[in-house]
């Protein structure tokens, strides 16, 4: 007989509601390339991720308490160094303004990066600015620095979270930068995606990358996306959808395809600001390709930076500065390679995320793969 107490039935149920909605979110589905989708006509890099552009770390904290909290951060990294010292060139595209991207206004007239790129949800975004700040002026060589634009930007997850309720600390935020690494990318119900939906199913955190050849240069770009929002469903052209009959307008079955999609875009070819804003903008081609709208309530913004060394500025050098750019010539490769790879990186958020059940007990059910399979099939997307 032991002489532990026994812990009532009630706290072990909730303690094993608790681990499985930890852990159950975190296991991916799959991913377009595992069900043997092709999107496009140009390779991926090796992890098929933003992180296949040399140097760009991302990180996630995730944050799963009972049954009312449902949300995260997402970082983005440009480079492993101190980007305050060394910022890099950036523009930002907005495809429908409502939502809140802060620190767009100094990329647009300065044209760089020069903390971390920040997700989160709506009413944490305020936050998580605060903390970027104190972290960026934390940073070794940051001591005489009196001024940070930090560039945060959101989904608003409020139906399977209690968003108002900011669960996200600053703690979580630095749990988030110190996790940050190169490599493969978690995706699906994770870090600022994990309470997010997409097309009326659960949405959140996708990447994936292209390659274009050594003739056209050998770049690569990458894309992280944060998927919240509706429409009607596509995959490589497949109405899925339709056929599902579950899509914007059905009968009013989804009476609202408002949300947001936040689009984060790396490259390492050598772009100046005026470039990177027109790579932003054809990333909004890759969300159209899914079926998204940018519906009146949906805020959809692209940020595009640019990772070459050569065009980093830096902090101390006030010289003149005139870095190598590529030619308006030989940047449409690179505008095919950001639509593909972002309208991967939404179809892998889909497909990585997993049903979900939280605040209030509503439930989000995912993308139902033994239905869409056979319409995948159908429409030759992908081959018996």
């Amino acid at each position: 007989m032991s002489d532990q107490p026994e812990l009532p039935m009630n706290k072990i149920m909730l303690l094993i509601c608790f681990y499985l909605g930890t852990l159950l979110p975190l296991m991916a589905q799959f991913r377009a390339s595992d069900q043997g989708i092709k999107i496009g006509v140009l390779p991926t890099g090796p992890y098929n991720a933003i992180t296949d552009v040399a140097g760009v770390l991302v990180g996630h904290h995730t944050l799963i308490v009972n049954e009312s909290v449902r949300t995260g951060v997402t970082v983005i990294k440009p480079h492993e160094g101190n980007v305050f010292q060394s910022k890099v060139p950036a523009a930002v595209f907005v495809g429908n303004g409502f939502g809140k991207l802060t620190g767009s206004t100094q990329v647009e007239e300065l044209g760089n990066i020069e903390a971390p790129i920040a997700l989160t949800n709506t009413l944490n975004v305020g936050l998580v600015v605060d903390a970027m700040v104190q972290y960026t002026l934390s940073e070794p060589g940051n001591e005489d620095v009196r001024s940070v634009n930090t560039v945060v930007g959101e989904t608003n997850d409020g139906w399977l979270n209690d968003i108002r309720n900011p669960a996200v600390q600053a703690q979580h935020l630095n749990m988030a930068l110190t996790k940050a690494s190169s490599g493969k990318v978690k995706e699906g119900n994770v870090g600022a995606g994990t309470g997010t939906i997409c097309f009326g199913f659960k949405g959140g955190i996708g990447t994936a990358s292209r390659l274009l050849p050594e003739t056209l240069g050998g770049f690569t770009v990458g894309v992280l996306v944060q998927t919240n929002f509706g429409g009607v469903l596509s995959i490589d052209g497949a109405p899925v959808g339709e056929e599902l009959g579950k899509y914007y307008l059905a009968d009013h079955l989804l009476e609202s395809a408002d949300g947001s999609c936040m689009i984060v875009v790396a490259t390492d070819a050598p772009l100046d600001t005026r470039n990177l804003k027109r790579l932003a903008s054809r990333a909004l081609f890759g969300l159209a390709r899914t079926g998204g709208i940018a519906s009146n309530g949906s805020g959809d913004y692209v940020i595009a930076f640019s990772t070459a060394e050569e065009s980093r500025i830096s902090y101390q050098n006030r010289q003149i500065k005139q870095p190598p750019v590529l030619s308006n010539n030989s940047i449409s490769p690179l505008f095919m390679a950001v639509i593909e790879a972002t309208e991967e990186a939404i179809i892998n958020s889909l497909l990585a995320a997993t049903s979900m059940q939280g605040f209030k007990g509503r439930e989000v059910e995912a993308l139902p793969l033994e239905q869409v399979i056979p319409i995948l099939k159908k429409y030759h997307v992908i081959e018996e």
